[in-house]
């Protein structure tokens, strides 16, 4: 099992293949989301503040996962839920091709090939994004248990979008955490600030 980019979720039909570009492969943000986990997860200290001053090396594929090794403690197991994943989604692309009565046989068949040729494509994606989804459950765990009111980083190198998502994150966890973020001009630059209120 590997980290790796592939690309934005695929829109595959008839005609070829495509990308959604509202879907991007989680890969782009797993450096950010590690990143921010490894400078939260000190557990509970006497400031609830944090401000995360980045990194400029990019970690590589194997940093990722060993960093993440760290933290997550059934990833195995959460890589082999992909291979269910993928085969589930892969499954039910077939399965409405071949029940799609408005395409004639030489367009399923290419449709089927088009699905065919992304399988691996497919299995990467999930993998990314569980791999990414792990690291923000994590996260929420270290800020809960942290008891972390604030957590500002850098508008850049996706930190801002990887403090979006962990509001939800954040939100869906037992107890809950009400949280949002706001982006403010600092003499550094902007910066965004993953602020915890009260429920």
């Amino acid at each position: 099992m590997q980290l790796k980019y592939v690309g934005d979720m695929p829109l595959i039909s008839k005609n070829g293949v495509g990308f959604d570009h509202t879907q991007p492969d989680r890969y782009k943000f797993l450096h950010a989301a590690v990143e921010l986990l490894e400078a939260l997860s000190y557990g509970a200290c006497e400031t609830t503040q944090h401000l995360y001053r980045t990194q400029d090396k990019e970690l590589s594929s194997q940093e990722l996962m060993d960093t993440i090794k760290k933290y997550v403690s059934n990833l195995e197991a959460i890589f082999k839920s992909c291979d269910y994943k993928a085969h589930e989604l892969i499954h039910d692309l077939v399965n409405r091709v071949k029940a799609n009565n408005d395409l004639n046989e030489d367009e399923k068949v290419a449709w089927l090939e088009n699905i065919k040729i992304m399988r691996a494509y497919y299995y990467q994606y999930i993998i990314n994004k569980n791999a990414y989804e792990a690291a923000l459950e994590m996260l929420g765990n270290e800020i809960y248990d942290g008891g972390i009111k604030e957590v500002s980083a850098p508008l850049f190198k996706n930190y801002g979008s990887v403090l979006t998502d962990l509001v939800g994150v954040l939100e869906r966890r037992k107890p809950v955490i009400d949280a949002e973020v706001r982006i403010e001009q600092t003499a550094d630059g902007l910066v965004a600030k993953l602020i915890m209120t009260e429920s």
